[in-house]
């Protein structure tokens, strides 16, 4: 998978989308924001666990398969969360 299949997103964006996907942030350590999903709201019964970092002005795509891979989520519905970043795939 290239950088194309994985357009980099900027924090902001992330957050948009964590939020579409109803994870709430759980606490913030520095520049890193970690974000929740309850195991009652995840399809697998998972509690799900985001680090999203703060400081960074766009995502690389390790970063975004990282992020991804923990949301418990594929990529299309990742960026498909809200309709900015749908229009990035």
């Amino acid at each position: 998978m290239g950088s194309k299949s994985y357009p980099p997103l900027t924090p902001t964006e992330v957050i948009s989308i964590l939020e579409a996907l109803q994870f709430k942030l759980k606490k913030q350590t520095g520049s890193h924001a970690h974000y929740e999903l309850d195991a009652a709201l995840d399809s697998q019964g998972i509690r799900r666990v985001v680090t999203v970092d703060m400081s960074v002005s766009e995502f690389w795509v390790d970063l975004m398969q990282s992020m991804i891979r923990q949301s418990g989520v594929d990529r299309k519905k990742f960026y498909g969360a809200t309709k900015k970043t749908k229009r990035k795939i």
